[in-house]
């Protein structure tokens, strides 16, 4: 669980600085140039995910068991993901009407995607997980709201439309073909 929480920590400590020190994150951008800031940015982003997520699937080899979730709450997880890959997609697709409405659909997404696992996964290490990725998103979605809105392109049916069908598109690949290889484990 140690690698977990340190990947968790690079991870989403990497995601917060915006939330923390927004100040010194532009400083740094000033000084660095934007693409160096991006570049360390991402390294420890990515450096980061790929040690939760490893320590994520060590976790899972030697489990403690919080809680034993119904199997029922599985289908609930695989209906509450509909909506988060349409949250997901309608952060990149200019001109719909979700991300016009929402702001910040991915940090949405986000929130749905962990509470969803959190109400089927009742090991320590997934509530830690899903946890922490949860916390990080409600705090992330308060700061943003808090600042200037985004400029969006005008919302259209066609961007819109493209962005729930490519969302169920993302959901159908990542649920029945993805989601094992990255995960370990099957939807149902």
């Amino acid at each position: 669980m140690t690698v977990m929480i340190l990947g968790l920590l690079l991870f989403l400590g990497v995601h917060s600085v915006r939330i923390v020190a927004d100040d010194w994150r532009t400083a740094q951008i000033q000084r660095l140039g934007e693409m160096p800031w991006k570049g360390a940015y991402s390294v420890i982003a990515i450096v980061g995910l790929a040690l939760a997520i490893w320590g994520y699937g060590q976790m899972r080899l030697d489990p403690t068991w919080v809680w034993s979730p119904p199997v029922g709450l599985r289908h609930a997880v695989a209906l509450l993901m509909i909506p988060a890959f349409i949250l997901l997609v309608a952060t990149y697709v200019p001109g719909n009407h979700i991300k016009a409405k929402l702001g910040h659909p991915m940090i949405l997404a986000v929130k749905l995607w962990a509470l969803a696992h959190l109400l089927a996964n009742g090991r320590l290490g997934d509530i830690v997980f899903f946890g922490a990725f949860l916390l990080w998103a409600v705090f992330d979605f308060r700061a943003a709201r808090r600042r200037p809105r985004p400029s969006v392109a005008t919302p259209g049916m066609a961007g819109t439309a493209i962005t729930v069908v490519g969302g169920l598109v993302a959901y159908y690949l990542f649920a029945f073909h993805l989601h094992v290889w990255v995960a370990g484990v099957p939807v149902m």
